[in-house]
């Protein structure tokens, strides 16, 4: 339900008008709507991340543990190599593209190509800024601090908050879902299956990146956070630039 408000496209001037239903499952999602905003996400990831700098920081070490070492030795190798990655540029970046540039093609507009050059942009420019200026080091170093780490010091190690899988999964793959949905006709329980997919690809980046033992809690909920306040933030910009060029049918349909 939170993907769908984030992604769900809204309808094209010239597009068919929604039915009683639709109107009716629009008024039902809107406090959802509402908790999903630019601004409710945003004062969720500076509640964190002000919770991540001190008040939580004893429930991150209490929590933090190798646990796929510990646990399952046997099993870190499949963790690490082919459910870890799932959430990396390696495979979401292919993804979004294969999408981007299909309907591009299709469509003959530039405008799902600029919605992933946006989506890339946003990840490095807001999640790799993040990670720089609030230099929190990863559960490997043994300190929650946030500021005690950074990439001169400890390399990679030193720009654990938040987390930049959990951030991909909202936002690539949210991405991905919100072009097929603006422009195409998938029907509403196609929709619906890819924003499970989406669902279920940032719980395996949490999860499994826990699992290991390479982020904080409170690295992992940043990064959901700041993906979706990414998003929604795209999603908008895309919706407000948006404009028919001729009376052609629109290439979206209504999702609820």
């Amino acid at each position: 339900m939170l993907l769908q408000a984030l992604t769900a496209p809204e309808r094209a001037p010239d597009g068919p008008r929604p039915g009683t239903r639709a109107v009716r499952a629009r008024r039902r999602d809107r406090p959802l709507a509402r908790l999903t905003s630019a601004p409710a996400l945003l004062a969720g990831l500076v509640v964190v991340t002000l919770l991540a700098a001190g008040p939580f920081q004893g429930i991150d070490e209490a929590a933090h543990g190798h646990w796929a070492r510990e646990l399952t030795p046997g099993l870190r190798p499949f963790l690490q190599h082919v459910l870890d990655p799932i959430a990396g540029q390696a495979v979401c970046l292919p993804v979004l593209l294969a999408v981007a540039v299909t309907l591009s093609w299709r469509h003959r507009t530039w405008r799902p190509l600029w919605c992933a050059a946006a989506a890339e942009l946003a990840f490095y420019g807001g999640v790799g800024l993040l990670k720089v200026v609030l230099a929190r080091p990863a559960p490997t170093t043994d300190d929650a601090d946030l500021f005690d780490g950074g990439l001169r010091q400890l390399g990679w190690s030193g720009i654990s908050f938040p987390s930049g899988h959990a951030a991909e999964a909202v936002l690539v793959y949210g991405t991905a879902v919100y072009l097929v949905g603006r422009w195409t006709t998938a029907s509403a329980r196609t929709m619906t299956t890819l924003r499970l997919g989406v669902g279920l690809v940032a719980l395996n980046a949490v999860a499994v990146s826990y699992y290991l033992g390479w982020h904080w809690i409170s690295d992992l909920v940043g990064g959901l956070l700041v993906g979706g306040l990414l998003l929604r933030l795209l999603v908008e910009a895309d919706r407000r630039g948006w404009r028919p060029r001729s009376r052609r049918p629109a290439p979206s349909r209504i999702l609820a």
